[in-house]
């Protein structure tokens, strides 16, 4: 429901801002046509140009020379970098190639300048543009004469293309130069590196042969080091675990002791022997005592003396073993000894030698580096000087300049379109910044919304006097829906003298007044019209009213009423004009007499209209207001401002006047949308067997027959 609410919101808008369009197509218009022609008159004076492209490609430096590596040569591939390009562009359009241009067609004998003004007319002219994905540069001159642009294209490119080629063998050049200068250093260099690597080869005794790799020297000595430093730590390890075996003889009781010293892995160790033949005695006695031999029996006796026997025989090997771990821990304890002082010295020498093998690698290092950098650079200058010999052109033309076959500036078609675009948005938006500066009545919510009053009748744009048309036309619905929205909506069915105002002139309230009596003596009314704009009355024109004697005469003489009441040939219908127009016109609407007067003619005739000049304007209107029971305010379409509007009004309920509603006059309904309704309902619904009235006859100022009061007063409308 919210989204069908926000898109009926959207699409009024959109109907709105094309109601600004359709109401102010004039301005829009207009200024489209101005701006366009002044886009046209603008292009068609404009200087015309001409304009030739060649088209070269450009290479990377035919030569780069660098005193190292193999990257060097010619290379056809892409550029290196963006910006080698772009200082490309830069080189075209530079003071030095526009100089060599410029003197090779003499321009400036041709052009009557001085050179450097030239230079300068040449950089406006001259337009370098890249070809995209490629290394293709176009070079475009503009010019006023297709001659020029062609002899001026065609001497750049030529000029760009010598400076390029000669500026590239220059370089090239001067590089090869420093390239030999650099060679010959370099050589005296290696000289020098080999001469310090000879004497350390000498001094050391070290062999060196090139291409293949020669000895360290120290190697045979640090093998020796590592090998004693492992034979050092075995030592330190077994003298350890001598002192362990010691340790645990000394400490351990008798039992434990023997246990232990059969488990050394010994040579010299007897222990174990006699231990073993002490654990299998006693299992064989284990055994006989289980076969029923008793313990007394001579077996067990003899087995169980070998046991002890050899018991005492491990016993004294134990005391025996504890001497010779003490004459092994002496020896081992010299060992290590020898073989510290052993490896320190073999480590001093080591070290020593190490250095001395640093000090020739290094020599070396920087002898095989620089002699192989030198083999480089020779082939470098080989190379370079191969290079020089066939040369490549650095830029390719791969297309001359052609005479132009027409102007390429101004861009006639796209001036034009720009004009248009730009006159037709220009347009919208002084239509659209007038419509927001508009305060004047554009739509019945604004009469309704200002004035609190109802829109009584919307009146079409063009709508003439309906006695002088036929009775079928649709535009009469107009008034008839206004006099049936003044019957219900005038609260005292005795209210029947009703004043037409307006805020100024030319907002139709005496056509309106005209119409609208007209359909009433048509409903059945007695309606009298009274001409009160005693500054330019105009309903005598409408009716062809002679106006010599009217209102006027009646209020400052002694006129009766029938004299001055003329009767139209529309039945019902009556008419008194203005007279002779006073000095002092709203003295004599302030009068006694204008009063007893509409009070007499409310008593004749069922309804009696009132036409009044601008109220805003004179004071007329406002006793008019004051005197009649009713007032309507005829507002013309997009014309009264708003504030001007509630001027309006209460300038009418100031003077105690009511205001029954407004009558909203000339509405353009082709236009606005909003009223196009107005004229289908008013077509359809008007009548279709209606005759048509009579032709309009000549009024004279005779006496017409004038209704009695109280007579021939319709009780209603309808």
């Amino acid at each position: 429901m919210q989204g069908s609410n926000n898109f009926d919101k959207e699409a009024g808008n959109s109907i709105d801002y094309w109601q600004i369009v359709k109401n102010r197509y004039g301005v829009i218009l207009l200024t489209f046509l101005l701006v366009f022609m002044t886009s046209a008159v603008i292009t068609s004076v404009m200087p015309r140009k001409f304009e030739s492209t060649s088209v070269v490609q450009v290479h990377p430096s035919m030569i780069a020379i660098s005193p190292i590596g193999r990257s060097g040569g010619a290379n056809p591939g892409a550029m290196p970098t963006r910006n080698y390009m772009e200082n490309e562009f830069e080189t075209i359009i530079a003071a030095e190639t526009l100089r060599m241009a410029a003197d090779e067609i003499d321009l400036p004998t041709r052009w009557d300048m001085e050179m450097e003004d030239v230079i300068e007319n040449l950089k406006d002219i001259v337009q370098t543009d890249p070809r995209r994905g490629t290394d293709f540069i176009e070079i475009t001159v503009r010019h006023a004469k297709p001659d020029d642009a062609k002899e001026i294209a065609d001497a750049v490119s030529v000029a760009y293309m010598t400076r390029r080629k000669k500026n590239e063998v220059d370089r090239a050049e001067r590089a090869l130069e420093a390239l030999d200068g650099e060679l010959i250093a370099q050589s005296d260099l290696v000289q020098d590196n080999r001469k310090d690597l000879t004497v350390l080869i000498q001094q050391y005794g070290i062999p060196y042969f090139d291409g293949g790799n020669s000895n360290p020297l120290g190697a045979t000595e640090e093998s020796m080091f590592h090998g004693a430093r492992r034979q050092l730590a075995a030592f330190e390890t077994s003298r350890d675990q001598i002192k362990i075996q010691i340790k645990n003889l000394v400490d351990m009781p008798s039992e434990d002791l023997i246990r232990y010293a059969a488990g050394l892995d010994l040579p010299e160790n007897q222990v174990t022997y006699y231990y073993t033949n002490h654990r299998a005695s006693l299992e064989m006695r284990t055994t006989m005592i289980a076969q029923g031999l008793g313990a007394k029996h001579p077996d067990i006796i003899a087995v169980e003396e070998r046991a002890k026997g050899a018991m005492d025989y491990a016993k004294k090997e134990a005391t025996s073993l504890k001497a010779v771990l003490s004459t092994k821990l002496e020896l081992i304890n010299l060992q290590v000894e020898r073989m510290s002082e052993m490896v320190t010295q073999r480590q001093d020498d080591t070290v020593e030698l190490s250095l001395k093998q640093h000090t020739y690698n290094q020599a070396k290092e920087v002898y095989q580096q620089s002699r192989m950098l030198l083999r480089e650079m020779k082939f470098k200058q080989t190379e370079a000087r191969v290079l020089l010999k066939m040369p490549r052109d650095p830029i390719t033309l791969h297309e001359k300049p052609k005479r132009a076959k027409g102007a390429v500036f101004p861009n006639i078609t796209m001036n034009l379109l720009l004009g248009a675009g730009v006159g037709l948005i220009f347009g919208i938006g002084i239509a659209f910044l007038l419509e927001h500066l508009d305060t004047s009545v554009k739509c019945l919510e604004d009469v309704e919304r200002y004035l609190q009053v109802p829109v009584l009748a919307v009146i079409p744009q063009d709508v003439g006097l309906l006695h002088k048309q036929s009775g079928m036309s649709p535009d009469a619905e107009a008034y008839r829906i206004l006099r049936t929205n003044i019957e219900f909506n005038r609260k005292n069915p005795e209210d029947n003298s009703i004043t037409v105002v307006s805020g100024g002139a030319g907002e139709g309230k005496s056509t309106t007044v005209a119409n609208l009596a007209y359909v009433c003596a048509q409903g059945g009314y007695t309606t009298l019209m009274i001409d009160a704009d005693l500054r330019r009355p105009r309903l005598h024109t409408f009716f062809d009213i002679n106006n010599s004697v009217g209102l006027t005469n009646y209020l400052t003489t002694d006129l009766a009423l029938e004299d001055v009441i003329l009767q139209t040939p529309v039945d019902n219908l009556y008419f008194l004009p203005s007279g002779i127009l006073p000095a002092d016109a709203a003295g004599i609407l302030n009068s006694r007499r204008m009063s007893e007067l509409l009070h007499d003619v409310k008593q004749r005739f069922d309804l009696v209209l009132v036409d009044s000049p601008p109220i805003l304007g004179v004071s007329d209107a406002a006793v008019l207001a004051s005197e009649v029971d009713l007032t309507i305010v005829v507002v013309q379409h997009r014309k009264l401002p708003r504030n001007m509007l509630i001027r309006v009004k209460q300038a009418v309920e100031n003077v105690g006047g009511h205001v029954i509603g407004v009558v909203l006059n000339n509405v353009d309904v082709r236009s606005d949308s909003q009223y196009q309704y107005y004229t289908s309902y008013y077509t359809y619904y008007a009548p279709t067997n209606m005759e048509e009235n009579p032709a309009p006859q000549q009024m004279t100022s005779h006496k017409s027959t004038v209704p009695e009061k109280g007579d021939g007063k319709a009780e209603d409308l309808y």
